[in-house]
Formats: structure tokens, sequence, C-alpha cells
């Protein structure tokens, strides 16, 4: 059986997040939570079995999809999964933070802008409370459940697909009509800049085998297919790219992301993004071949050739 689509408004520019739930098995499943609001939490009170819930798994921790899970944890009697990179976050938040401001100084960002995108960090508005008791999805989750759990980074580094035979949860991985450039971050398995474009490229691959399933987005409500989708998110890629290979390579991303906001209300997390954008672009243009080679395996690189070649024309 397909997992039921449930939709809750949030107050964010993504616009309204899906949750789904199922009973698998005997087991009563939540897949995410939506956002941390009143009006969220009262759907979830009038319209699952709070009660009984066993299993709480969250796509990624981003807001929209994991802001009720410490509500939930204290509401009821289910266990909360999250994804390992996830829980790396929270387990080591003060060094990642502090990582990513010098990420964010290597990327030409001011002292100024950067005591602004703390404040942004630590106000609740990016991370809600998170639940104190957790267990980590790929090691935890009850093999009777029979989800199959596949690593696919591309909107943040800790995107999960959640399977069963016949449908696939897949957060923010899948969004039609939507382009979102992977988060800009660090790995903290590392030490380093996590290398989204890399992981996105190694993505495509794994998304090909869901190419037989009801795909279950965390946002709108349905996508036509996922080569629809992939061609979709790379076409806007290489239009993008297009226009970034004519700016600068040698002005920083602070300054350019900054500029192309001119005019427009900036909050330092929608800098952010900007930023993200202009270093997945960049890291593209770095290494066209690594997008190429994933296409040509799962068969649709003929259907974006023509942009290929002219985002990289001279």
């Amino acid at each position: 059986m397909v997992p039921q689509q449930h939709t809750l408004k949030t107050p964010y520019l993504v616009g309204p997040v899906h949750c789904y739930t199922a009973t698998i098995g005997d087991d009563p499943v939540l897949f995410d939570t939506g956002p941390p609001t009143p009006e969220a939490r009262n759907y979830l009170q009038r319209h699952l079995d709070l009660k009984h819930l066993r299993h709480v798994i969250i796509s990624h921790c981003h807001i929209d999809h994991y802001g009720l899970a410490h509500w939930l944890e204290q509401k009821t009697d289910a266990t909360i999964y999250l994804p390992f990179r996830d829980s790396l976050k929270i387990e080591r938040h003060e060094q990642r933070l502090q990582l990513m401001y010098e990420l964010l100084q290597f990327f030409g960002f001011s002292n100024e802008f950067l005591s602004r995108f703390a404040a942004s960090m630590e106000d609740g508005s990016v991370f809600p409370t998170l639940p104190t008791r957790y267990r980590i999805i790929e090691d935890d989750l009850p093999p009777h459940l029979g989800i199959e759990v596949t690593s696919c980074p591309g909107h943040s580094q800790s995107d999960l697909v959640l399977a069963g035979a016949t449908w696939a949860v897949t957060g923010d991985v899948l969004l039609r009509g939507i382009f979102q450039s992977p988060l800009l971050d660090v790995d903290l398995l590392s030490g380093e800049r996590f290398r989204n474009y890399d992981a996105y490229c190694a993505t495509l691959l794994k998304l090909a085998g869901l190419r037989d399933k009801t795909i279950l987005p965390g946002h709108r409500y349905s996508i036509e297919s996922v080569d629809t989708n992939i061609i979709f998110y790379v076409t806007k890629l290489l239009e993008r790219g297009a226009k970034v290979k004519q700016i600068d390579p040698a002005r920083s991303v602070a300054e350019v992301a900054q500029e192309l906001l001119a005019g427009k209300p900036c909050p330092p997390f929608a800098v952010y993004l900007k930023a993200s954008e202009l270093v997945f672009i960049r890291d593209f243009l770095a290494q066209p071949d690594a997008l190429r080679r994933a296409l040509e395996t799962i068969g649709l690189f003929s259907t974006v050739s023509d942009l290929y070649h002219a985002a990289l024309a001279p």
C-alpha cells in the first residue's frame, strides 16, 4: 500500500510540505513531520493516531521536514529516526558552525555578514528544538519494516530516499518544477567542504533506480516521472552554468551573490542560498565530465547535450 500524503502549510518561501503515513505490518509509521507551527501540530493531532504511532522517520533535517520531531518525542512513544549525517550535525553543532563560518570567510564573506548569519543560525528559525532521543536510520531502522534506505545527496548532504516495494518517499531530492542547489556545507567526517556537485552526480545514478516506483515528494503533489524531473533540474543547472561562466571566476562568491541579490530583501540565509548555488555551479564548470558521465550512464545525456555544450562554449 502506498503511504498516505498529508499536506501542511509552512511559513517559508517553499510553501506547503508533505508528510506521509503508512501502517507497515502492524506498525504505524510517519515519514517527516512538517514545520514547528501550532497549525502543523493541530493537524497531526487531528489526523494521526498519535497514541499508537510507532516510528517517525525523517528524510532530512530541514525545519519544514523535522520541525515537530521534538514535540512528537514528548507527545508519543514513537521512536524518532534521523539520517546519520544529520546526527553528526546535532552532536557536533558548535564545531559545525565554526567550520561553516570559516568556509564562508574562505568564499569572501565579511565578519559583519558572519555575525548576522550566526545570529540567524541560533534564533530557532533554522534549527528548531531537536529531539534528545533518536536512532540512526541507516543503522537502526527495524528490518521488519522492509524499507530500503538510499543516501541521495542533492538538496542537502544528508538526504535519504526511503523506499518500499512500489513507492519511495524522496524528501526534497525529487521536486517537480523546482531547481534548488545543494546547500553549501562542511563534511564533519573530513572537516572539509562537502562536495555537493560530486555527490549529486552520484545521486543521479541512484535516482534512475526509482523509475518503477510511485514517487512521494516533499513538496508539490506529484512528479510526472523521475526522468522528467532529472531533465528539468539538469536543464536549469546548464542554463545557469552558461550565465555563471560569463562571470569573472576571480570574483569572490560573496561579491557575486550579493550583487545578484541587489535590490531584493536579503536576509543572511537568502544570501547563503545564493552562495550555495554559485559554488555548486562553479564546481560543475570545473568538472563538467562528471555530470556528463552520470547522464550517459542513465541514458539521458542526449536529451540535454546541446545545452551542455552551450554551457561550456567559450
